[in-house]
């Protein structure tokens, strides 16, 4: 089996994260992951594309600078905040009751429902995507999926969930990779996706919420019976947090950033002597002094906030009292200090960090298992189990690998003279004209003699020339270096 590429990009409200792995049927081998600070998305929503595509532009370039590839296409996440759901169902009638209902027949009953089901408004809406919560067949209803594909019946009837999302959203996410002249090879439904990467089989089946608190957006995914039962978001997240402390603070946005990532914290009464700490901030004479526990009340305000609207969604689902494996956080905005206590302390379920599940291997430093990959993960993830093609190119380079051949040279040709015979012979070329470039110099030849010259092979990069160069090019550098000599 041969390895193909797969790229992805998260396109974040603060960041965008792009990886590219290297895939060998279940063998992923993540060989790229780096965020840089995106522009142009507002609450996960694309506002200016043209700002969001030159900055993009800047990251794609990066990556396939330090890969040495060309990236053609890319699966991408649809934005998670203006969601709609709704329930929509599907029935077809089989011509052979007698045959195995197969996963073909299913993911048509899918399509059906998604085909016929009426759009309020389609002119501004579009589908995002469906999960099936149960069947039916003549005998038996409320199966899930992977109980009805195998089983016998003249009828198969789905219900489905409907996700329901902004179309000019879509619209401006085409717009950005036709400018970069990239292809997108799917979009994704971001909760589902990045439930599979941080969420058990155990977890998913005895009820979890899952929230991804990110830096636009905050959503709240509830699991079931291994099956995504509801979903709900609010357009606030960490920048929201950002900026309340540029506001409070008087600051600007970066440096206020910067604080919160470096002195953040919920629960100021927990700081311990942490909390006696006062920021100076050097913007004018005299230096603003900030208390370092101000400005954990101010973070700690705008989180019971996003917290209680979490909440409140989990009541409306009506599966408050199902989610037995308590509640998953994750997300960049998850990092925040003492965040996931105070989660615990007003819910009163049991809450942990959701980091990227170990379903891959990687050499691209720890960045790639935090919180905040876990979208861009998933989505290679998915990729990979849904057989997408190759997303990469990989074009030929010169490697030290050499190849000897023939040309005639006189003593009349410029250049002849400056290098030996031992030089020739171990391939140090050094002002020799090529073949074509002897011109005159050839014809004024009196005994011609030849001499063997070595020229380097084309030859393809091997992936670890690539994960080389992807760590820090040293490797790759000692390994020409060595060849040469």
């Amino acid at each position: 089996m041969e390895d193909k590429y797969i790229a992805s990009i998260d396109l974040g409200t603060s960041k965008f994260g792009l990886c590219v792995a290297r895939v060998n049927g279940d063998d992923v081998q993540i060989v790229y992951y780096r965020e840089t600070p995106s522009e142009g998305i507002r609450a996960s929503l694309i506002h200016n594309p043209k700002k969001a595509s030159e900055k993009l532009r800047d990251a794609i370039r990066q990556a396939e600078g330090e890969l040495m590839i060309r990236i053609l296409q890319v699966v991408v996440g649809m934005p998670r905040y203006e969601v709609e759901q709704v329930t929509a169902s599907a029935r077809i009638d089989r011509t052979n009751a007698d045959d195995y209902i197969s996963d073909e027949e299913v993911q048509s009953l899918k399509s059906i429902a998604l085909e016929t089901y009426p759009l309020p408004n389609p002119d501004r809406q579009i589908m995002y995507g469906a999960v099936a919560q149960s069947f039916s067949i003549d005998d038996e209803i409320q199966l899930v999926e992977n109980e009805v594909v195998g089983t016998l019946s003249s009828s198969l009837e789905g219900n489905f969930k409907v996700f329901i999302g902004n179309r000019r959203a879509t619209t401006a996410l085409d717009k950005i990779f036709n400018s970069l002249e990239i292809a997108v090879a799917k979009k994704y439904f971001l909760p589902d996706v990045v439930a599979k990467t941080v969420l058990t089989d155990e977890e998913m089946n005895s009820g979890v919420a899952l929230v991804d608190f990110g830096a636009g957006v905050t959503s709240l995914s509830v699991y079931h019976g291994g099956i995504m039962r509801y979903y709900a978001s609010i357009p606030f997240g960490g920048k929201a947090i950002t900026g309340d402390i540029r506001t409070e603070c008087s600051i600007s946005e970066d440096l206020a950033e910067k604080i919160k990532k470096r002195f953040g914290a919920c629960l100021p009464g927990k700081l311990a002597s942490l909390s006696e700490k006062v920021l100076q901030i050097r913007l004018t004479e005299p230096f603003k002094e900030v208390p370092v526990r101000y400005i954990s009340e101010i973070i700690d305000c705008r989180c019971r906030e996003i917290i209680e609207a979490i909440l409140f969604y989990l009541q409306e689902s009506g599966l408050q009292n199902a989610i037995r494996g308590g509640v998953v956080v994750t997300g960049g905005s998850a990092e925040l200090a003492n965040f996931i206590t105070l989660f615990k302390e007003m819910s009163g379920y049991d809450v942990r960090k959701g980091y990227p599940r170990y379903m891959f291997s990687a050499s691209v430093g720890s960045g790639v298992y935090s919180t905040a990959a876990t979208s861009a993960i998933g989505m290679v993830l998915s990729a990979k189990d849904d057989h997408l093609p190759d997303c990469v190119n990989v074009p030929e380079r010169p490697v030290e690998e050499e190849d000897t051949v023939e040309v005639e040279v006189t003593d009349e040709t410029p250049g002849v003279n400056t290098i030996s015979d031992e030089e020739l012979e171990g391939g140090q070329t050094g002002n020799l004209l090529s073949p074509e470039e002897f011109g005159d110099a050839v014809e004024k030849k009196k005994e011609p003699k030849k001499k063997k010259v070595k020229v380097p092979k084309e030859k393809k990069p091997t992936f670890f020339s690539i994960a080389w160069k992807t760590v820090k090019g040293a490797a790759l550098d000692i390994y020409d270096k060595a060849n040469e000599e």
